[in-house]
């Protein structure tokens, strides 16, 4: 009998790691607010639920997008000895509140972040952070091993969302510094594919670079791995810690700046790559 995991949260991370989990034997029982949502993961192999009391499983991963997604449902389960596994990305605070309603119901939450873009998650090539009770953790690992490449231990809660933070800082500028660099070739005659192929395997490439290049050739942002309009909130929220450490980020904020100008330009709803169009619009660069 394939052992049994929930999802709550099939958007784009929770759809992936739901299709990979059924794919490796698991039977998942996933929820969403979105009819549609549910009706992919059954076409996926999923078992669709129509409310979070219909998940049979002990260890749960949430893929939530908001911290009011997540109070509600830390509100709403109720199974004693249930291990849930958060992996939004969102503030410490409100996991750390959402931990200990948990807690009081004897449930165990981790703190769970993603290493990944939805591109990477659909074929399994995530990295876990994960952090909080370590025996908890151990327990989960067949499960995560389900969807990821990797799991990584990261120590006491709220550590896997302060490695997610560093994480999408460096992501972040990345996409941005990839943007750039094909404007600049492209404007100074180079054609696309030619900078990805040489590029992508130089001193000077990076994970966006070898990820999102592939976009930036083409020149089309609709296969979405991350919004723009999305990802405002994690720039958001890895702006607002950094600034209560106290810590210098000038490439963090000048990337800023290009994902509010795709917000700008109509990109909201289309990849984060598209930082590419936007930095061409911005260097004169008209394609062939």
């Amino acid at each position: 009998m394939s052992k049994a995991v929930g999802v709550i949260g099939l958007g784009i991370m929770g759809s992936a790691m739901s299709a990979n989990l059924a794919k490796n034997g698991f039977k998942v029982y996933g929820f969403d607010v979105l009819p549609r949502a549910r009706a992919a993961l059954k076409r996926a192999g999923g078992v669709p639920v129509d409310s979070l009391s219909g998940i049979k499983a002990s260890i749960v991963i949430t893929s939530l997008p908001s911290a009011a997604a997540l109070h509600t449902v830390c509100s709403a389960l109720g199974a004693k000895g249930m291990v849930i596994v958060e992996t939004s990305t969102l503030p410490i605070e409100e996991k750390a509140k959402a931990r200990d309603t948990l807690k009081k119901k004897g449930i165990t939450m981790l703190d769970c972040p993603l290493s990944g873009t939805g591109a990477q998650a659909k074929v399994g090539d995530l990295v876990v952070f994960g952090s909080g009770d370590r025996k908890a953790f151990a327990r989960t690992i067949p499960t995560l091993k389900g969807f990821s490449r990797q799991q990584q231990y990261v120590g006491e809660f709220g550590n896997g969302s302060k490695m997610k933070f560093v994480a999408n800082l460096m992501v972040a500028v990345h996409n941005v510094s990839a943007g750039e660099a094909f404007a600049l070739g492209i404007k100074a005659g180079l054609r696309p594919k030619d900078i990805f192929d040489v590029q992508a395997n130089s001193a000077g490439t990076s994970r966006m670079f070898q990820v999102r290049g592939p976009m930036m050739v083409a020149g089309r942002y609709d296969d979405v791995t991350m919004k723009n309009e999305v990802w405002q909130k994690d720039m958001k929220i890895i702006g607002d810690y950094a600034r209560t450490l106290g810590v210098a980020t000038p490439t963090f904020k000048a990337s800023a700046g290009v994902y509010k100008a795709a917000m700008a330009q109509g990109f909201g709803q289309q990849d984060t790559g598209a930082v590419c169009a936007v930095l061409e619009k911005m260097s004169g660069v008209r394609r062939r």
